[in-house]
């Protein structure tokens, strides 16, 4: 027998996109009636609107995020030999991507009291073979991106942008994706601007760039049949663009909703238990793609909170070195990342929650302790 829905879902998809509906079928009927289902006018349009948003002078439509940071990394020549500074904690993509192009991704701790890293843990990672640095604006929080241009301006070596939660975020007035050389962005349905399936863009202001990522993720080919180099196959389609398309345009407006339930936690669980509230940087405007809250109580309170009807989860249950694949680049000592991941918890944000619903889970988070 199946557990009852959650009442405070963690993500609902199906609400978020109920009130776009009209629009959705729209768009999708003109996708169909265009008879282009690969490339065009759709995905063009798209990719200059998302440009816009990222800060950028070139977008392209790919078929997830992970392409997009290989075919970023891909285009700047970075290969075997070479070594990519990434953070220690993040979703696993971010480290597959160096390794899809041949390189060797090694691990950033976070900074003191945060979530993402900083010039100086990726400086103390970094070495004569480090290539790139991979920062990521983790659950839609800036990293601190000026220090680390600086560093790897020092250093000779490229930045490139995990920006897959931060769609519409701000540091210091510039958006997230146009501070490094290129930037990769998820449209995974779960993202602030996710797709209605896989879906990812490539973002550039190096005009330098544009033809080698536009082969790379086209079969190595320019134009038709004119294949000069190896590539993939990973392009995104026109329903996905015309899908992207009407979500972009409510982005603003449902970021802004995310601000709201973020407040309504910050101002009422601070001080509340051993609770660690996040911490937004001075001149970030954050998207609160997640909102994570760190305990030493976290069984316990995930336990209560799913007891209390409200959905929780934990992103990421493990540093990215303690998973087999990376385990040969994980420290044998307990490190920053292991002790953050032990106490992390995603609290329900997003576009479907209420202010009611809100006042859900903190009650039930007050509960927890007392």
């Amino acid at each position: 027998m199946s557990a009852p829905p959650a009442e405070v879902p963690f993500l609902d998809l199906k609400a978020a996109l109920a009130e776009i509906r009209p629009e959705i079928d729209a768009a999708y009927a003109r996708v169909m009636d265009s008879g282009r289902y690969i490339g065009g006018a759709e995905v063009e349009a798209f990719e200059a609107r998302f440009a816009t948003l990222a800060g950028a002078r070139h977008a392209f439509g790919v078929g997830n995020g992970l392409d997009a940071l290989a075919i970023a990394l891909e285009a700047l020549g970075i290969g075997r030999g070479d070594e990519v500074v990434v953070p220690s904690h993040t979703f696993i993509a971010t480290w597959l991507a160096v390794t899809m192009v041949g390189a060797t991704p090694v691990a950033a701790e976070p900074a003191d009291g945060r979530f993402n890293v900083s010039a100086e843990t990726i400086e103390a990672a970094m070495t004569p073979r480090t290539r790139a640095v991979m920062p990521v604006h983790l659950y839609g929080e800036p990293a601190e991106i000026e220090p680390i241009l600086d560093l790897a301006a020092a250093r000779g070596v490229a930045v490139v942008e995990d920006a897959a939660q931060a769609h519409g975020a701000l540091r210091n007035g510039r958006p997230c994706g146009s501070f490094g050389i290129a930037a990769g962005f998820s449209f995974y349905p779960g993202k602030n601007l996710g797709a209605f399936g896989d879906a990812g863009a490539v973002t550039t202001n190096d005009d330098g760039l544009v033809e080698a990522m536009l082969r790379l993720r086209n079969y190595g080919a320019i134009g038709r049949y004119q294949h000069e180099t190896t590539g993939r196959n990973s392009r995104l389609d026109p329903l996905q663009a015309a899908f992207l398309s009407v979500r972009l345009e409510r982005l603003a407006e449902w970021n802004e909703r995310r601000r709201r339930i973020a407040a309504l936690y910050c101002e009422t669980l601070e001080g509340v238990g051993d609770l660690v509230l996040p911490r937004t940087l001075p001149g970030n405007e954050p998207v609160w793609h997640l909102f994570v809250v760190r305990t030493g109580r976290r069984d316990a309170l995930a336990a209560a909170l799913a007891e209390a009807g409200v959905e929780t989860l934990v992103h990421y249950p493990r540093p990215v070195y303690r998973f087999p694949p990376f385990a040969s680049a994980g420290p044998g000592n307990a490190t920053p990342a292991d002790r953050l991941t032990g106490e992390i918890l995603s609290l329900p944000i997003g576009p479907h929650v209420t202010d009611e619903q809100a006042e859900r889970v903190i009650a039930a988070v007050r509960g927890v302790f007392g």
